[in-house]
């Protein structure tokens, strides 16, 4: 019998004007405690964004989900103490509720037989 492996994710978005909570789905984050596993996938749909903000700076915005990819790859060298926390910090620091142009939703639960392939399946289903 097959042992399920659990895991948490959270979709990540962008919200272009805060006071308006509209937001367009970016990326997803993935965190598996058993598998030590913590993974971020990024896409950014340019036009939808400039749809919701025609002034938005999306330089700043990619900046920023830049080093949200490198928090959660534990990346030291990206400059953040936050990067160098262990996983299930990160992946708590990274998905903690904020009111700033890039949020992440709930965190919710899911299962998978192995993690690989699990944030491409997510990125799919919530973002492509």
């Amino acid at each position: 019998m097959q042992e399920w492996l659990v895991y948490e994710y959270a979709v990540i978005r962008v919200v272009p004007r805060v006071e308006r909570e509209e937001f367009v789905n970016v990326g997803v984050i993935v965190f598996c405690k058993k598998t030590r596993f913590l993974e971020t996938l990024v896409v950014v749909n340019r036009e939808k964004l400039h749809c919701l903000n025609p002034e938005i700076d999306m330089d700043s915005i990619e900046a920023n989900l830049r080093a949200f990819r490198e928090i959660a790859a534990g990346d030291k060298s990206s400059g953040s103490g936050i990067a160098q926390l262990d996983a299930p910090s990160r992946f708590r620091w990274l998905t903690a509720t904020r009111s700033t142009m890039i949020q992440c939703s709930k965190v919710h639960p899911g299962r998978a037989a192995v993690m690989d392939g699990v944030a491409d399946l997510l990125l799919k289903r919530f973002v492509l």
